[in-house]
């Protein structure tokens, strides 16, 4: 996998051993919800080709024109950018994998958008979901925060919620990048704080991946 073409993306090693372990390739139709600049969705787009979909959905409606730049600029036509929120999420077409990255320590009920990803995915699909630790990080051996945000643990409870969502828990893991010094990670930490932290030890907020699957027999 050519990194998923995230480079300057410092969680992207997490997504992509979910997707490796997935076998995402030709022909999969996807929905990232929370896409934003679509970064994750042009990468997604290129695994799976010219016969596969991806769904670009943010509940900014800014956000479907940035989105559809980037591809174009990418060539990649297959990706439709909807602007909708998580709670309210609705495709035209069942897909064979739902994503979202950063989106449910915003949203007023967590649960309430996986039941949302839960009731798109077709039969035999699966749900790839990863949210933050926040008050695990450290600089300088200092816990971050993360005060505006209205769920900045919610990584912690990414397991069970996504079996209260009524999906099959298939691996949960936890991964930090870490550094000191310059680097992506503190480039990463100051456009995130819009602090430089020096030569500051910094182990950014763990990010949990959670890999589900929606099971053949499930007709809900």
């Amino acid at each position: 996998m050519s990194e998923l073409g995230l480079r300057n993306d410092v969680y992207r090693r997490p997504l992509s051993t979910a997707l490796i372990r997935l076998g995402l390739g030709e022909g999969w139709r996807c929905v990232d919800v929370g896409a934003g600049s679509g970064d994750v969705s042009v990468a997604l787009a290129a695994m799976v080709g010219s016969s596969g979909r991806i769904y670009a959905v943010d509940a900014d409606p800014l956000a479907r024109d940035v989105v559809a730049e980037a591809a174009a600029i990418a060539g990649e036509a297959q990706i439709i950018a909807l602007t909708q929120a998580g709670e309210d999420l609705l495709l035209p077409e069942t897909v064979d994998l739902a994503f979202c990255r950063f989106l449910l320590l915003h949203v007023y009920e967590p649960i309430a958008v996986l039941r949302k990803m839960a009731a798109v995915i077709g039969p035999d699909g699966f749900l790839v979901a990863q949210e933050p630790i926040t008050s695990a990080g450290r600089i300088d051996g200092r816990p971050m925060s993360m005060p505006g945000v209205r769920h900045p643990d919610i990584g912690a409870m990414l397991p069970g919620l996504v079996r209260s969502a009524g999906l099959q828990l298939i691996d949960a893991w936890a991964e930090a990048p870490a550094d000191a010094g310059p680097g992506p990670v503190a480039s990463y930490l100051e456009e995130l704080t819009e602090v430089d932290p020096g030569d500051a030890s910094i182990v950014l907020p763990p990010l949990v991946t959670v890999i589900a699957r929606r099971e053949a027999n499930d007709n809900a």
